[in-house]
């Protein structure tokens, strides 16, 4: 999968552009400030038309303007599509089209467009709480796995109104949403708990290329049993005094947590803040290898100052990694050139007060 022109129009600080990528990908260099990281989070806008950062579509807009526009041209093998993203701040309205017709659910839209992105706050993978390796989970397997995407939807959708009956202290409005919870919850734990059972090896393979050794073990942290839509009932009356308490739901797999362990230590307590980062990149790659198994098409892959606080030798097996990437297109991003691996082998452009230049 490739992006061979993307058109910018009043997106955060950069100048309006239309820009054609090599097939390879670019080595963004500037410094920091100049607008990397924002060419970067224009480049995977349209994966789910939202934020890499989380930030929200106004903070996207640049000062002084009404909206912005991002137009993205890929191809997949002999698919070609046109997306194309605006974003008006007067009544904070969003339009998708893709190949000239205006979309009518998002979940149609999500996949025609797959990247990976690696930034320096993804750290938090491994050295942060339970909530971010759970969105990694969900936000990985809902792209590789539309039924994953809408059991995601219905489970959230089930638990709120089952929190908003606990808050109002009305347990028979809770529980009307018991099934529901069951029937989405079931199918997220279980399709969770299956790539888990195969991810050690993948990741293992992955942290021994990146120059890790000892033995790498992902397990799942949370009610394995509730992978059967049956054991939600009694579950949930075990916990249902401590519901009532406390105002919410507090058993099912949004509470639930990925165990990484490194050579018989858990890595986010005991792990170094490099073999953090080489863990936390090695999770990419697997997230990578997952969409494109489930996709049958290498996504692109973006880095973020990915190469600050590795040492030489980390450094240099990850843009060997990288060269390993077979057709995929990576675009990443680095200060200076100096902080670039003499192996890593991608076009030059520059970037400088929002205006995209080649080296060429």
């Amino acid at each position: 999968m490739r992006l061979e022109q993307l058109r910018l129009r009043q997106f955060r600080n950069l100048d309006d552009a239309d820009l054609g990528f090599p097939a390879s990908g670019v080595a963004l260099l500037g410094d920091n400030g100049q607008g990397k990281t924002n060419l970067l989070e224009a480049i995977y806008y349209p994966v789910f038309f939202r934020s890499i950062h989380g930030a929200g579509d106004t903070e996207l807009v640049r000062f002084g303007t009404s909206g912005f526009r991002v137009d993205a041209e890929v191809s997949s093998g002999n698919r070609h599509h046109r997306i194309a993203v605006a974003f008006h701040t007067a009544g904070r309205r969003k339009q998708i089209e893709r190949d000239g017709v205006a979309a009518t659910r998002l979940a149609d839209e999500v996949g025609h467009w797959l990247a990976v992105a690696f930034l320096p706050q993804d750290l938090r993978l491994t050295a942060g709480p339970a909530a971010e390796r759970r969105r990694y989970l969900d936000r990985m397997l809902a792209v590789a796995d539309r039924g994953y995407y809408s059991a995601l939807a219905n489970y959230r959708a089930a638990i709120a109104q089952r929190n908003a009956g606990l808050r109002q202290g009305r347990l028979d409005m809770a529980r009307a949403f018991d099934g529901a919870l069951g029937a989405a919850g079931s199918q997220v734990v279980a399709t969770r708990c299956a790539w888990i059972d195969r991810a050690s090896e993948a990741l293992a393979a992955e942290l021994e290329s990146l120059g890790e050794s000892g033995a790498a073990q992902v397990t799942y942290q949370g009610h394995r049993e509730l992978a059967d839509c049956g054991a939600w009932t009694a579950a949930l009356d075990g916990a249902e005094a401590r519901d009532r308490q406390r105002g919410t739901t507090t058993v099912g797999p949004h509470r639930d947590d990925v165990r990484i362990v490194l050579d018989g230590h858990p890595v986010r307590e005991f792990g170094s803040t490099g073999q953090q980062r080489s863990v936390a990149i090695a999770l990419k790659f697997l997230e990578l290898l997952t969409l494109e198994r489930s996709r049958e098409a290498p996504p692109a892959l973006l880095l973020d100052d990915v190469f600050a606080e590795l040492d030489r030798e980390r450094q240099r097996r990850l843009a060997a990694r990288l060269g390993r990437t077979g057709e995929r297109q990576v675009f990443l991003s680095s200060p200076r050139m100096d902080e670039l691996p003499p192996n890593l082998e991608l076009p030059v452009w520059r970037v400088k007060q929002g205006r995209v230049t080649s080296s060429e």
